[in-house]
């Protein structure tokens, strides 16, 4: 961030034009964020007036952007395919490759000296992927497509997930465009205008759109350490559900993972509340391969409401855009069919490269490999944070959710010390309702986020960390996490 010291104008006029030229030369960079009008007036020797009108000045040319009580920033080009949910997921940060933190962080220097660890992303350690040129070179897959009527699925991969797939006998597999590509493509057909849908609460922000987007209306869920409370679910049925989304492995944010007990307890609820039997179940299991827990499925007792989908980009690559979807077959062929009207299938050649990748040993290993050591970087960094006394539960998969004194704060804390962490508002349905004791998320003490109430998120909130992007230093990680989260809310 630019020092309040390294400027040398001190009119309203000549501010203005000083940061123009330093954003003109790319001394400051697009997002970047500004001094705070009280820190520049007490280094120049100006009043805060003087300032502010610079500053005025500065965002009526479009040079600067005000975000409120978040500061005033470097304007960035606007990204208008993002909703503000997923804008507001990370702190404001100058684009480009990001350098990790420094080794050695003991020496005294801040952990920011000489780049950023960012552990906003929710994305996995690229150095934890299988190679896909490898799996290319050995895959050999043919560019010819044969027939456009063909099965969608290669018969050799639909055999392989058939029998890798977390319930016996599933009625009907087919491949998609990555793991949400199936979920959206399930919600525009079990969802219809003025539906609601019930959601978890710490939830992923892409789904509370993709609702609200189908004309949905997001219906909030408690959780805790174990999935989403049955209680909660019970009295979300009164209220006449079409479609239930829940993750039931690496929950993102949390990282909670469902336990098979309440998995069964769950459809329990379903199969025995007026209106359960009628509520479609979609189950987003994006991190199946590298999450620890094991696999669950509510279709283990009500197959023909659930729609399980199998993520592979955690575990095999974003880019890779594949996953596999399975369920009731008459959900299923009319996933498959409006499919056909538009890219009618997925790559037959991404679909030989998945299937080399989930059979052949070589490619098998690196993947179990990954999974057990984003295990233990969880592990290390949460043990740490329990030192300290934050306690964030035994997350799975690839992030943890940690309580905060400030969400602002916190964020605005770990930037300084070179630390990105996503803020945790966006993964939270903002409605009011009724505590209910009972329901926390994992590892904390007070009532669930969102929720009215004393608990921690009344005066303070929450932040997801991607845990499993921290390779070293985790004492040093953690302790900067602790201060952030008793850091003190910004004036």
């Amino acid at each position: 961030m630019l020092s309040p010291d390294a400027l040398v104008e001190r009119s309203s006029a000549g501010i203005a034009a000083e940061i123009a030229r330093l954003v003109s030369d790319g001394t400051l960079s697009p997002g970047e964020r500004l001094p705070t009008v009280r820190e520049v007036a007490a280094a120049l020797g100006v009043s805060t007036g003087t300032v502010a009108t610079a500053w005025r000045a500065l965002a009526d040319a479009g040079v600067v952007a005000s975000r409120g009580r978040a500061g005033t920033f470097v304007h960035a080009e606007r990204r208008e395919w993002l909703s503000p949910r997923v804008r507001g997921l990370a702190a404001p940060a100058t684009p480009g490759p990001r350098t990790p933190a420094p080794r050695g962080l003991g020496d005294g220097r801040r952990l920011g000296s000489a780049g950023v660890l960012d552990l906003s992303l929710g994305t996995p350690d690229p150095a934890m992927l299988p190679s896909l040129a490898n799996a290319l070179g050995r895959a050999r897959p043919r560019a010819d497509t044969g027939r456009y009527h063909d099965l969608p699925v290669l018969p050799e991969l639909h055999d392989l997930l058939r029998e890798q797939w977390p319930v016996r006998g599933v009625e009907a597999l087919t491949v998609v465009d990555g793991a949400f590509d199936g979920i959206s493509r399930t919600v525009d057909q079990v969802v219809r205008f003025g539906d609601r849908v019930a959601v978890e609460s710490p939830g992923f922000p892409y789904i509370f759109d993709l609702v609200e987007a189908a004309g949905g209306d997001p219906l909030p869920l408690d959780s805790d350490a174990d999935g989403i409370l049955p209680s909660s679910l019970a009295r979300a049925l009164a209220r006449r559900p079409s479609t239930l989304i829940l993750q039931p492995r690496a929950q993102n944010p949390t990282g909670t993972s469902m336990s098979f007990d309440r998995a069964r307890r769950l459809a329990d609820v379903l199969r025995t509340v007026p209106g359960g039997d009628r509520v479609t179940v979609i189950e987003d299991d994006h991190s199946a391969l590298i999450a620890t827990a094991p696999a669950v499925t509510l279709a283990l007792w009500i197959p023909g409401q659930v729609v399980h989908v199998r993520g592979f980009s955690k575990s095999h690559g974003p880019d890779l855009r594949i996953a596999a979807l399975g369920g009731p077959t008459a959900i299923v062929e009319r996933i498959v069919r409006r499919r056909m009207l538009g890219p009618g299938w997925t790559s037959r050649l991404l679909q030989a490269v998945l299937l080399e990748l989930l059979s052949d040993p070589r490619s098998i290993a690196p993947v179990r490999t990954a999974r057990l050591i984003y295990r233990d970087r969880l592990d290390r960094l949460a043990a740490d944070l329990r030192r300290l006394g934050v306690d964030v539960g035994t997350p799975d998969g690839i992030n943890l959710w940690m309580p905060v004194r400030d969400e602002r704060a916190a964020v605005v804390h770990l930037a300084a010390e070179g630390i990105a962490v996503a803020a945790g508002g966006p993964f939270v349905i903002d409605v009011p309702r009724p505590q209910v004791a009972g329901a926390l998320p994992p590892g904390a003490s007070g009532p669930s986020p969102g929720r009215d109430g004393d608990g921690p998120d009344a005066a303070g909130g929450w932040v997801r960390v991607t845990a499993g992007a921290v390779t070293e230093n985790f004492r040093l990680v953690a302790e900067a996490l602790a201060r952030a989260a008793a850091a003190a809310p910004l004036s």
